[in-house]
């Protein structure tokens, strides 16, 4: 069963070969072009010139090529599940060659076992590898922009790659077992696995280990500081926050701004500072704005994860994703045994 899956899978192992190497010398080139201006950035901080707008404009200048690529990446491990995943079962049923396997010595658990166990272990490493190569190149801009909490950043850095492709690929191939057709099985993995890869970061990530929580009083600085205010709605709510002395803290839910006696604030009140504050000459990103809010004497609760719970996160996710393939390879090992002929 193994020298068939590798005769089956071999054109595929190829393409991944090639695309990874490619990928790799680009990523060595890059990474060495970041070291390169990470070097000059220090350089220049240590002859006496402003630091903070100098390592600022250092990360800005790889931020949207990193983003790109660890989008990239994601889809590239979507593409695994609909490419190989898919088609490892449903391709046989369609032709019709798993009835000449299932007339022979091979078990039909042992066929579908060996067909997945194969096509797991070449996703997990070639997306454990271009996932490590993408890691070091990026490291002293992740290093500088401290966002590796980032909803993006964090799953085409470090374990979870591997964890994603393992599971790409288990849930396109259970998928085909039930489909039994390549193509609808392919756009079916498509869609659940990119689907999926929106969920976990969005709903069930930040619930991996219970938040820690602090109030921060909204002055006018502190205003300044965030990244947004208000929504499409007009609610009294700032996006972008960080939490003080703690700039790599990951702020997982931010409650609308609260008046001293704890309730929101109103949303005329909120709209008013908006749209026509008081002239006070104010400076910064909000500048009259961010005092008018400033002096009413608002906060907010914070919900946050230290950035020293990275590395946990990392393992919590990886260990889900990995828990979910099992799940997933138990139930297709009971179905293919259960299944028609």
């Amino acid at each position: 069963m193994i020298w068939l899956s590798w005769r089956q899978f071999r054109l595929q192992a190829c393409v991944a070969a090639v695309t990874l190497a490619l990928f790799a010398a680009y990523l060595l080139y890059l990474g060495t072009d970041i070291r390169d201006a990470h070097a000059s950035a220090l350089t220049r901080c240590g002859r006496g010139g402003d630091c903070g707008q100098i390592m600022n404009q250092f990360q800005s200048g790889y931020q949207n090529t990193l983003l790109l690529l660890a989008a990239g990446l994601g889809l590239a491990l979507a593409l695994i599940g609909a490419f190989w995943g898919a088609p490892l079962v449903a391709r046989e049923f369609e032709a019709g060659t798993h009835r000449l396997v299932w007339n022979q010595s091979v078990t039909r658990r042992r066929w579908f076992a060996s067909r997945l166990a194969f096509t797991v272990l070449a996703g997990a490493i070639t997306a454990g590898a271009a996932g490590a190569l993408l890691t070091w190149a990026a490291a002293p801009v992740d290093e500088a922009a401290g966002n590796r909490f980032s909803t993006v950043l964090f799953g085409s850095r470090d374990l979870v790659p591997a964890a994603y492709a393992v599971f790409a690929v288990v849930f396109g191939a259970v998928v085909g077992l039930l489909v039994r057709r390549t193509l609808p099985a392919m756009a079916i993995t498509l869609v659940g696995f990119l689907a999926f890869q929106f969920f976990v970061p969005n709903v069930i990530r930040s619930h991996l280990m219970a938040p820690q929580r602090t109030t921060l009083a909204m002055t006018a600085e502190a205003v300044n500081q965030a990244r947004n205010l208000g929504n499409f709605s007009g609610d009294a709510v700032i996006g972008g926050i960080t939490v003080p002395g703690r700039p790599d803290a990951w702020v997982s839910r931010t409650s609308p701004l609260l008046t001293a006696d704890g309730d929101p604030l109103e949303k005329s009140a909120f709209n008013a500072c908006l749209d026509d504050p008081p002239k006070t000459d104010t400076r910064g990103t909000f500048g009259d704005t961010a005092a008018c809010l400033g002096g009413l004497g608002l906060h907010l609760e914070v919900d946050y994860h230290p950035g020293g719970r990275y590395w946990a996160f990392q393992w919590r996710e990886t260990g889900l994703y990995l828990l979910l393939s099992g799940l997933l390879t138990a139930f297709g090992l009971w179905r293919v045994r259960r299944g028609p002929s």
